[in-house]
Protein backbone atom coordinates (compact mmCIF):
# COMPACT_ATOMS: atom_id res chain seq x y z
CA UNK A 1 0.00 0.00 0.00
CA UNK A 2 0.88 3.53 -0.50
CA UNK A 3 1.99 5.72 1.93
CA UNK A 4 -0.38 8.33 0.36
CA UNK A 5 -2.91 5.66 1.11
CA UNK A 6 -1.95 5.39 4.58
CA UNK A 7 -1.77 8.61 5.79
CA UNK A 8 -5.52 9.43 4.06
CA UNK A 9 -7.00 6.21 5.99
CA UNK A 10 -5.14 7.03 9.07
CA UNK A 11 -6.71 10.75 8.85
CA UNK A 12 -10.19 9.10 7.86
CA UNK A 13 -9.73 6.66 11.18
CA UNK A 14 -9.15 9.99 13.40
CA UNK A 15 -11.47 11.98 11.90
CA UNK A 16 -14.41 9.25 12.55
CA UNK A 17 -13.24 8.69 16.30
CA UNK A 18 -13.03 12.24 16.82
CA UNK A 19 -16.72 12.57 15.47
CA UNK A 20 -17.83 9.97 17.98
CA UNK A 21 -16.37 11.34 20.96
CA UNK A 22 -17.98 14.69 19.71
CA UNK A 23 -21.13 12.86 19.30
CA UNK A 24 -21.10 11.22 22.82
CA UNK A 25 -20.12 14.37 24.47
CA UNK A 26 -23.30 16.15 22.50
CA UNK A 27 -25.62 13.34 23.79
CA UNK A 28 -24.17 13.67 27.94
CA UNK A 29 -24.76 17.28 27.05
CA UNK A 30 -28.18 16.45 25.48
CA UNK A 31 -29.38 14.47 28.74
CA UNK A 32 -30.85 15.69 31.72
CA UNK A 33 -29.95 14.53 34.92
CA UNK A 34 -32.31 15.07 37.88
CA UNK A 35 -30.34 16.02 40.84
CA UNK A 36 -31.32 18.28 44.25
CA UNK A 37 -30.95 21.83 44.39
CA UNK A 38 -30.25 23.73 47.62
CA UNK A 39 -30.03 27.43 47.58
CA UNK A 40 -26.66 28.93 49.59
CA UNK A 41 -27.24 30.18 52.60
CA UNK A 42 -26.32 31.81 55.95
CA UNK A 43 -26.21 29.51 59.18
CA UNK A 44 -24.36 28.87 62.18
CA UNK A 45 -21.90 25.94 61.92
CA UNK A 46 -19.78 23.99 64.82
CA UNK A 47 -16.42 22.02 63.47
CA UNK A 48 -17.10 18.94 65.69
CA UNK A 49 -14.29 16.10 66.36
CA UNK A 50 -16.28 12.89 67.38
CA UNK A 51 -13.95 10.10 69.80
CA UNK A 52 -15.14 7.66 71.75
CA UNK A 53 -13.63 6.07 74.98
CA UNK A 54 -14.07 5.60 78.57
CA UNK A 55 -15.40 6.83 81.93
CA UNK A 56 -13.03 6.88 84.63
CA UNK A 57 -13.48 8.88 88.07
CA UNK A 58 -10.82 11.64 88.24
CA UNK A 59 -9.15 10.84 91.13
CA UNK A 60 -8.60 6.75 92.15
CA UNK A 61 -5.89 4.67 93.98
CA UNK A 62 -5.54 0.92 93.48
CA UNK A 63 -4.56 -0.83 96.91
CA UNK A 64 -1.67 -3.25 97.26
CA UNK A 65 -0.36 -5.00 99.97
CA UNK A 66 3.60 -4.05 100.82
CA UNK A 67 3.94 -7.29 102.53
CA UNK A 68 2.78 -10.90 101.70
CA UNK A 69 0.20 -12.96 104.48
CA UNK A 70 -3.45 -14.60 104.50
CA UNK A 71 -5.83 -12.09 105.52
CA UNK A 72 -7.39 -12.75 108.05
CA UNK A 73 -9.99 -9.93 108.61
CA UNK A 74 -11.84 -7.94 105.52
CA UNK A 75 -13.85 -5.30 106.79
CA UNK A 76 -15.54 -3.66 103.83
CA UNK A 77 -17.46 -4.84 100.29
CA UNK A 78 -17.91 -3.23 97.17
CA UNK A 79 -19.71 -0.03 96.85
CA UNK A 80 -19.30 1.01 100.51
CA UNK A 81 -18.37 4.44 101.57
CA UNK A 82 -15.16 4.67 103.34
CA UNK A 83 -13.29 7.39 105.32
CA UNK A 84 -9.74 8.31 105.10
CA UNK A 85 -7.42 5.70 107.05
CA UNK A 86 -10.43 3.58 108.14
CA UNK A 87 -9.76 -0.11 108.41
CA UNK A 88 -9.97 -2.21 104.90
CA UNK A 89 -8.82 -5.37 105.78
CA UNK A 90 -5.86 -6.97 108.27
CA UNK A 91 -3.23 -9.55 106.77
CA UNK A 92 -1.70 -12.36 109.28
CA UNK A 93 0.08 -10.46 111.80
CA UNK A 94 1.87 -13.62 113.58
CA UNK A 95 5.36 -13.73 111.72
CA UNK A 96 5.50 -10.13 111.83
CA UNK A 97 5.36 -9.70 115.74
CA UNK A 98 7.46 -12.24 116.34
CA UNK A 99 9.86 -10.50 114.32
CA UNK A 100 9.17 -7.18 116.13
CA UNK A 101 10.36 -9.53 118.95
CA UNK A 102 13.53 -10.07 117.73
CA UNK A 103 14.17 -7.07 116.81
CA UNK A 104 14.04 -5.89 120.26
CA UNK A 105 15.78 -8.62 121.79
CA UNK A 106 18.65 -7.47 119.47
CA UNK A 107 18.21 -3.91 120.73
CA UNK A 108 18.47 -4.99 124.31
CA UNK A 109 21.93 -7.22 123.22
CA UNK A 110 23.85 -4.33 121.50
CA UNK A 111 22.79 -1.92 124.52
CA UNK A 112 24.36 -4.52 126.38
CA UNK A 113 27.57 -4.56 124.13
CA UNK A 114 27.61 -1.11 124.58
CA UNK A 115 27.25 -0.71 128.23
CA UNK A 116 29.97 -3.87 128.39
CA UNK A 117 32.38 -1.53 125.77
CA UNK A 118 31.52 1.95 128.06
CA UNK A 119 33.22 0.15 131.32
CA UNK A 120 35.92 -1.51 128.96
CA UNK A 121 36.92 1.82 128.05
CA UNK A 122 36.66 3.11 131.69
CA UNK A 123 39.01 0.62 133.50
CA UNK A 124 41.61 0.96 130.95
CA UNK A 125 41.45 4.84 131.02
CA UNK A 126 41.76 4.13 134.80
CA UNK A 127 45.02 2.08 134.21
CA UNK A 128 46.40 4.46 132.02
CA UNK A 129 45.49 7.32 134.54
CA UNK A 130 47.50 5.10 137.22
CA UNK A 131 50.39 4.77 135.06
CA UNK A 132 50.95 7.83 133.88
CA UNK A 133 50.69 9.47 137.56
CA UNK A 134 53.59 6.83 139.22
CA UNK A 135 55.59 7.80 135.70
CA UNK A 136 55.52 11.34 137.05
CA UNK A 137 56.18 10.20 140.90
CA UNK A 138 59.28 8.46 139.15
CA UNK A 139 60.19 7.30 135.92
CA UNK A 140 61.84 3.64 137.20
CA UNK A 141 58.28 2.77 138.57
CA UNK A 142 57.30 2.28 134.72
CA UNK A 143 58.38 1.08 131.78
CA UNK A 144 58.11 2.87 128.95
CA UNK A 145 56.24 -0.61 127.22
CA UNK A 146 53.69 -0.37 129.90
CA UNK A 147 52.71 3.13 129.34
CA UNK A 148 52.30 2.53 125.57
CA UNK A 149 50.69 -1.14 125.94
CA UNK A 150 47.91 0.86 128.46
CA UNK A 151 47.40 3.60 125.94
CA UNK A 152 46.64 1.46 122.63
CA UNK A 153 44.15 -0.88 124.78
CA UNK A 154 41.72 2.52 125.42
CA UNK A 155 42.41 3.44 121.74
CA UNK A 156 40.99 0.44 121.31
CA UNK A 157 38.09 -0.07 124.13
CA UNK A 158 37.14 3.61 123.03
CA UNK A 159 36.88 2.36 119.54
CA UNK A 160 35.19 -0.76 120.49
CA UNK A 161 32.36 1.78 122.26
CA UNK A 162 32.21 3.43 118.94
CA UNK A 163 31.16 0.40 117.16
CA UNK A 164 28.63 -1.35 119.97
CA UNK A 165 26.95 2.70 119.78
CA UNK A 166 26.14 1.73 115.46
CA UNK A 167 25.31 -1.44 117.04
CA UNK A 168 22.77 0.05 119.29
CA UNK A 169 21.58 2.15 116.38
CA UNK A 170 21.70 -0.53 113.89
CA UNK A 171 19.60 -2.98 116.12
CA UNK A 172 16.96 -0.11 116.47
CA UNK A 173 16.37 0.43 112.76
CA UNK A 174 15.71 -2.91 112.23
CA UNK A 175 13.57 -3.16 115.10
CA UNK A 176 11.41 0.14 113.66
CA UNK A 177 11.94 -1.87 109.80
CA UNK A 178 9.51 -4.74 112.10
CA UNK A 179 7.16 -2.65 113.77
CA UNK A 180 6.73 -0.92 110.37
CA UNK A 181 6.04 -4.37 108.75
CA UNK A 182 3.63 -4.86 111.29
CA UNK A 183 1.83 -2.19 110.75
CA UNK A 184 1.09 -2.88 107.21
CA UNK A 185 -0.66 -6.07 108.25
CA UNK A 186 -3.55 -2.98 108.40
CA UNK A 187 -4.63 -2.13 105.22
CA UNK A 188 -6.40 1.25 105.49
CA UNK A 189 -8.16 3.68 103.44
CA UNK A 190 -5.88 6.00 101.47
CA UNK A 191 -8.36 8.93 100.81
CA UNK A 192 -12.28 9.40 101.53
CA UNK A 193 -14.43 7.67 98.40
CA UNK A 194 -16.20 4.69 97.71
CA UNK A 195 -14.46 0.75 97.41
CA UNK A 196 -14.93 0.61 93.28
CA UNK A 197 -13.41 -2.46 93.53
CA UNK A 198 -12.83 -5.67 95.54
CA UNK A 199 -10.61 -8.22 94.33
CA UNK A 200 -10.05 -10.06 97.80
CA UNK A 201 -11.66 -12.41 100.49
CA UNK A 202 -10.42 -13.44 103.51
CA UNK A 203 -8.22 -16.35 103.56
CA UNK A 204 -6.34 -15.14 100.00
CA UNK A 205 -2.68 -14.71 100.38
CA UNK A 206 -1.81 -11.04 99.19
CA UNK A 207 1.32 -11.42 97.02
CA UNK A 208 3.90 -8.23 96.91
CA UNK A 209 4.65 -7.06 93.46
CA UNK A 210 8.21 -7.27 91.91
CA UNK A 211 9.46 -5.69 88.81
CA UNK A 212 8.19 -8.78 86.93
CA UNK A 213 5.02 -9.15 88.96
CA UNK A 214 2.76 -6.81 89.39
CA UNK A 215 1.10 -8.27 92.52
CA UNK A 216 -2.17 -8.32 93.17
CA UNK A 217 -4.70 -5.50 93.35
CA UNK A 218 -6.47 -5.85 96.83
CA UNK A 219 -9.21 -2.92 96.00
CA UNK A 220 -9.77 0.27 94.25
CA UNK A 221 -11.16 3.39 96.13
CA UNK A 222 -12.17 5.82 93.80
CA UNK A 223 -13.85 9.98 94.39
CA UNK A 224 -16.99 9.38 92.28
CA UNK A 225 -18.05 13.02 93.22
CA UNK A 226 -15.48 14.04 90.07
CA UNK A 227 -15.43 12.13 86.73
CA UNK A 228 -14.11 12.32 83.65
CA UNK A 229 -13.99 11.05 80.49
CA UNK A 230 -10.90 9.32 78.46
CA UNK A 231 -10.91 9.29 74.47
CA UNK A 232 -8.90 8.23 71.83
CA UNK A 233 -8.77 11.30 69.11
CA UNK A 234 -7.00 10.40 65.60
CA UNK A 235 -4.09 12.17 64.56
CA UNK A 236 -5.57 13.90 61.89
CA UNK A 237 -8.05 16.18 64.61
CA UNK A 238 -5.65 16.31 67.78
CA UNK A 239 -3.95 19.59 66.27
CA UNK A 240 -7.44 20.98 66.34
CA UNK A 241 -8.30 20.60 69.86
CA UNK A 242 -7.22 22.86 72.56
CA UNK A 243 -8.06 22.72 76.53
CA UNK A 244 -11.14 24.28 77.51
CA UNK A 245 -13.26 23.44 74.28
CA UNK A 246 -16.57 22.14 74.92
CA UNK A 247 -17.42 18.60 74.29
CA UNK A 248 -21.19 16.93 74.50
CA UNK A 249 -21.01 13.45 75.89
CA UNK A 250 -23.71 10.41 75.76
CA UNK A 251 -23.18 7.19 77.16
CA UNK A 252 -24.59 3.90 76.65
CA UNK A 253 -25.59 3.59 80.20
CA UNK A 254 -27.65 6.30 79.79
CA UNK A 255 -29.95 6.68 76.68
CA UNK A 256 -31.40 9.41 75.03
CA UNK A 257 -29.25 12.21 77.63
CA UNK A 258 -26.60 14.35 76.71
CA UNK A 259 -24.06 15.47 79.13
CA UNK A 260 -21.61 18.85 78.91
CA UNK A 261 -18.15 18.55 79.52
CA UNK A 262 -14.75 20.82 78.83
CA UNK A 263 -11.38 19.06 77.57
CA UNK A 264 -8.87 19.47 80.62
CA UNK A 265 -5.84 17.56 79.26
CA UNK A 266 -4.48 16.30 75.86
CA UNK A 267 -2.02 13.87 75.63
CA UNK A 268 1.81 14.63 74.20
CA UNK A 269 2.37 10.97 72.75
CA UNK A 270 0.14 8.42 71.72
CA UNK A 271 -1.37 5.54 73.06
CA UNK A 272 0.91 3.03 70.90
CA UNK A 273 3.80 4.97 69.53
CA UNK A 274 4.67 4.00 65.93
CA UNK A 275 8.49 1.86 67.24
CA UNK A 276 6.40 -0.47 69.99
CA UNK A 277 4.19 -1.04 67.02
CA UNK A 278 7.84 -1.95 64.90
CA UNK A 279 8.76 -3.88 68.01
CA UNK A 280 5.97 -6.07 68.31
CA UNK A 281 5.95 -6.80 64.53
CA UNK A 282 2.73 -4.97 62.98
CA UNK A 283 4.74 -1.86 61.26
CA UNK A 284 4.36 1.82 61.24
CA UNK A 285 2.26 1.88 57.98
CA UNK A 286 -1.34 1.58 58.11
CA UNK A 287 -1.95 1.44 62.18
CA UNK A 288 -4.20 4.13 63.27
CA UNK A 289 -2.29 6.71 65.64
CA UNK A 290 -4.51 7.84 68.59
CA UNK A 291 -3.58 10.25 71.17
CA UNK A 292 -6.02 10.25 74.49
CA UNK A 293 -7.77 13.30 75.39
CA UNK A 294 -9.43 13.72 79.06
CA UNK A 295 -12.65 16.10 79.30
CA UNK A 296 -14.34 16.61 82.62
CA UNK A 297 -18.24 16.07 83.27
CA UNK A 298 -19.80 18.99 84.57
CA UNK A 299 -22.65 17.39 87.01
CA UNK A 300 -22.23 14.16 86.39
CA UNK A 301 -25.40 11.61 87.73
CA UNK A 302 -24.55 10.44 90.91
CA UNK A 303 -25.27 6.74 89.66
CA UNK A 304 -22.41 7.40 86.96
CA UNK A 305 -19.71 4.46 86.77
CA UNK A 306 -16.14 3.60 86.19
CA UNK A 307 -15.65 2.27 82.75
CA UNK A 308 -18.62 3.07 81.42
CA UNK A 309 -18.35 3.36 77.31
CA UNK A 310 -18.47 6.94 76.30
CA UNK A 311 -19.08 9.10 73.01
CA UNK A 312 -17.80 13.03 72.79
CA UNK A 313 -18.75 15.49 69.97
CA UNK A 314 -15.87 17.98 70.52
CA UNK A 315 -16.34 21.57 69.18
CA UNK A 316 -13.36 22.65 68.19
CA UNK A 317 -15.09 25.95 66.46
CA UNK A 318 -17.55 27.87 65.81
CA UNK A 319 -18.80 30.39 62.88
CA UNK A 320 -22.20 32.40 63.10
CA UNK A 321 -24.27 33.57 60.32
CA UNK A 322 -21.47 32.53 57.64
CA UNK A 323 -22.83 30.94 53.92
CA UNK A 324 -22.71 27.81 53.61
CA UNK A 325 -23.29 24.86 51.37
CA UNK A 326 -24.10 20.75 51.89
CA UNK A 327 -20.65 18.80 52.15
CA UNK A 328 -21.82 16.42 49.31
CA UNK A 329 -22.03 19.12 47.35
CA UNK A 330 -18.43 20.02 47.24
CA UNK A 331 -16.20 18.29 44.62
CA UNK A 332 -13.01 18.16 42.42
CA UNK A 333 -12.89 18.34 39.00
CA UNK A 334 -9.41 18.92 36.60
CA UNK A 335 -8.60 22.35 35.18
CA UNK A 336 -9.40 21.64 32.04
CA UNK A 337 -12.79 21.12 32.50
CA UNK A 338 -13.21 24.28 34.29
CA UNK A 339 -15.39 27.04 32.39
CA UNK A 340 -16.15 30.81 33.28
CA UNK A 341 -19.86 31.49 33.96
CA UNK A 342 -21.26 34.41 32.55
CA UNK A 343 -24.16 34.36 34.51
CA UNK A 344 -21.89 34.69 38.11
CA UNK A 345 -22.16 37.54 40.07
CA UNK A 346 -18.59 39.52 39.05
CA UNK A 347 -17.41 39.81 42.51
CA UNK A 348 -17.65 35.93 43.27
CA UNK A 349 -15.77 35.43 40.43
CA UNK A 350 -13.12 38.06 41.39
CA UNK A 351 -13.21 36.58 44.67
CA UNK A 352 -12.95 32.81 43.49
CA UNK A 353 -10.10 33.85 41.16
CA UNK A 354 -8.14 35.58 44.55
CA UNK A 355 -9.07 32.51 45.80
CA UNK A 356 -7.51 29.42 43.39
CA UNK A 357 -4.73 32.19 42.14
CA UNK A 358 -3.62 32.91 38.63
CA UNK A 359 -2.20 29.05 38.03
CA UNK A 360 -4.70 26.44 39.13
CA UNK A 361 -3.90 23.43 40.36
CA UNK A 362 -4.57 20.35 38.33
CA UNK A 363 -7.31 19.59 41.20
CA UNK A 364 -9.77 22.12 41.66
CA UNK A 365 -12.35 21.89 44.73
CA UNK A 366 -15.38 23.86 44.03
CA UNK A 367 -19.98 23.04 43.16
CA UNK A 368 -21.77 22.70 40.64
CA UNK A 369 -24.38 25.80 40.98
CA UNK A 370 -27.58 25.86 38.28
CA UNK A 371 -27.46 28.62 35.60
CA UNK A 372 -30.35 28.45 33.25
CA UNK A 373 -30.93 24.73 33.38
CA UNK A 374 -27.41 24.00 33.25
CA UNK A 375 -24.86 22.61 35.83
CA UNK A 376 -21.68 25.29 36.01
CA UNK A 377 -18.59 24.30 38.03
CA UNK A 378 -17.32 27.14 39.96
CA UNK A 379 -13.98 27.08 42.14
CA UNK A 380 -14.64 27.57 46.21
CA UNK A 381 -12.68 27.81 48.90
CA UNK A 382 -14.67 26.57 52.28
CA UNK A 383 -13.78 26.74 56.08
CA UNK A 384 -14.87 24.91 59.04
CA UNK A 385 -16.50 21.50 58.17
CA UNK A 386 -19.87 21.22 60.30
CA UNK A 387 -21.99 18.04 60.78
CA UNK A 388 -23.58 18.62 57.39
CA UNK A 389 -22.25 21.93 55.90
CA UNK A 390 -18.79 23.26 54.85
CA UNK A 391 -18.32 27.08 55.29
CA UNK A 392 -18.04 29.22 52.35
CA UNK A 393 -15.25 31.56 52.43
CA UNK A 394 -15.72 32.79 48.42
CA UNK A 395 -16.51 31.71 45.33
CA UNK A 396 -20.39 31.64 45.76
CA UNK A 397 -23.14 34.26 46.42
CA UNK A 398 -26.22 34.16 48.86
CA UNK A 399 -28.77 32.20 47.16
CA UNK A 400 -26.82 30.62 44.13
CA UNK A 401 -28.49 27.30 43.46
CA UNK A 402 -26.62 24.17 44.73
CA UNK A 403 -26.19 20.79 43.38
CA UNK A 404 -26.42 18.57 46.49
CA UNK A 405 -27.17 15.30 45.69
CA UNK A 406 -27.12 12.45 44.74
CA UNK A 407 -23.18 11.81 44.70
CA UNK A 408 -23.36 9.84 41.69
CA UNK A 409 -25.13 12.71 39.88
CA UNK A 410 -22.33 15.13 41.17
CA UNK A 411 -19.37 12.63 40.63
CA UNK A 412 -20.58 11.99 36.95
CA UNK A 413 -21.48 16.30 35.87
CA UNK A 414 -19.98 17.90 33.37
CA UNK A 415 -19.70 21.63 32.67
CA UNK A 416 -22.71 22.67 30.30
CA UNK A 417 -24.65 19.61 31.56
CA UNK A 418 -28.74 20.33 31.39
CA UNK A 419 -29.85 19.15 34.96
CA UNK A 420 -33.67 19.12 36.77
CA UNK A 421 -34.67 19.37 40.24
CA UNK A 422 -35.54 15.69 41.56
CA UNK A 423 -38.64 17.74 43.12
CA UNK A 424 -40.45 18.04 40.01
CA UNK A 425 -40.93 21.45 37.51
CA UNK A 426 -44.13 22.57 39.32
CA UNK A 427 -41.96 26.27 40.13
CA UNK A 428 -42.19 25.81 43.82
CA UNK A 429 -39.17 24.74 46.38
CA UNK A 430 -35.76 23.98 45.08
CA UNK A 431 -36.45 23.40 41.63
CA UNK A 432 -37.92 26.96 40.89
CA UNK A 433 -34.60 27.99 43.02
CA UNK A 434 -32.42 26.34 40.73
CA UNK A 435 -34.03 27.77 37.69
CA UNK A 436 -33.86 31.48 38.74
CA UNK A 437 -31.02 31.98 41.32
CA UNK A 438 -27.61 32.95 39.89
CA UNK A 439 -28.72 35.38 37.61
CA UNK A 440 -27.47 38.09 39.04
CA UNK A 441 -26.85 41.60 37.48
Amino acid sequence: MKRATKIVIGAVALVAVAATIGAISAARRGKVVQVRIEAAESRDLESVVNASGWVRPNRKVDVQADIMGRITSLQVKEGDRVRRDQVLLRIDPSEYESAVERARAAVSESQAREAQARANLLQANRALDRLRALLATDSTLVSRQSLEEAETQASVDAELLEAATFGVAQARAAQGEAQDRLRKTVIRAPMDGIVTRLNVDEGETAIVGTMNNAGSLLLTVADLSIMEAVVRVDETDVPNLSVGDSAALTFDAFPKQTFWGRVTEISHSSVRPPESQAASGQGGQGQAIDFEVVIAIENPPASLRSDLSATADIVTDKRVDVLSIPIIALTVREESDIQEVPQEDPVARAAASAATGSKRPTDVEGVFVVRNGEARFIPVQVGIAGREHFEVLNGIAPGDSVIAGPYEAIRSLTNGQKVRSMAGESGNGPAAAGQTAGKNP
